[in-house]
């Protein structure tokens, strides 16, 4: 079967410039000119958007409690930003062995708990931006010891939080299907 994209067929600009239309509907499944078909998609993608949202809020109280918890000084190091992503990293880890391999959950349990209240909680926007703050004369090492160190520390919670959940509650390390 040829690419849909290639030579003498580039891929389509996702983003029309500023007034014009694509041309083409976001989601080409469903036409919302039929009250039917716009009924299904609240029906079907409401709850899902509503955990989503309702995790989400929960998720940015926590963090804001952990930043109120643990302030970081002007100019000083952004501990509460640091731990609220690696923990959130490792709860994630946690979070896709639970869902995928030891509960059978409700559809509604991963965009709650995972886009939600774990999408809300780690913020690595403020990584980010905080990132920057640290960037001044005498403090570019540990601006970059913090950007790489951030992102070192994020990934290995991931795998840590799914290694530790897959010995604990199934009791193995190897990946499933294997």
């Amino acid at each position: 079967m040829p690419d849909e994209f290639g030579p003498g067929n580039p891929v389509p600009d996702p983003l029309p410039e500023a007034g014009q239309s694509s041309g083409e509907p976001i989601d080409p499944d469903v036409d919302l000119r039929d009250p039917v078909q716009r009924t299904e998609l609240v029906r079907r993608h409401g709850p899902v958007l509503g955990a989503i949202a309702l995790g989400g809020g929960l998720g940015a109280v926590a963090r804001y409690g952990l930043a109120r918890a643990v302030p970081a000084a002007p100019g000083g190091f952004p501990w509460a930003t640091l731990l609220t992503n690696v923990a959130g990293c490792f709860l994630i880890g946690v979070l896709m062995v639970l869902v995928t391999e030891a509960w059978q959950a409700h559809r509604l349990v991963r965009p709650f708990l995972g886009v939600g209240i774990l999408g809300g909680f780690t913020t690595f926007s403020t990584y980010v931006v905080e990132t920057r703050g640290l960037l001044g004369p005498g403090s570019v090492p540990l601006a970059f010891g913090y950007l790489a160190g951030t992102l070192a520390a994020a990934l290995l919670a991931v795998v840590l939080g799914h290694a530790v959940t897959r010995r604990a509650v199934l009791g193995r390390t190897e990946v499933a299907g294997r």
